[in-house]
């Protein structure tokens, strides 16, 4: 399953929330040396209970994220 993400960098909080357009997550890393993707891959994969993956997006804020069945 593909999703779309948006990914809020840097905040003071972090959280998960399904909205009707995108997933959004807000993540305490800085978008530097993969640090915020390696965080949202955690987050996301604690949210959804399985493996996810990005699949394009890696240096973008909207990023396309694929749930392992």
């Amino acid at each position: 399953m593909k999703l779309k993400v948006k990914v809020h960098p840097n905040s003071s909080k972090e959280d998960v929330r399904k909205t009707n357009e995108f997933i959004e997550v807000w993540i305490k890393e800085k978008p530097v040396e993969s640090k915020a993707n390696e965080k949202l891959l955690k987050l996301l994969k604690e949210y959804f209970k399985k493996p996810v993956k990005i699949k394009s997006g890696f240096t973008s804020r909207i990023k396309i994220i694929e749930v392992e069945k």
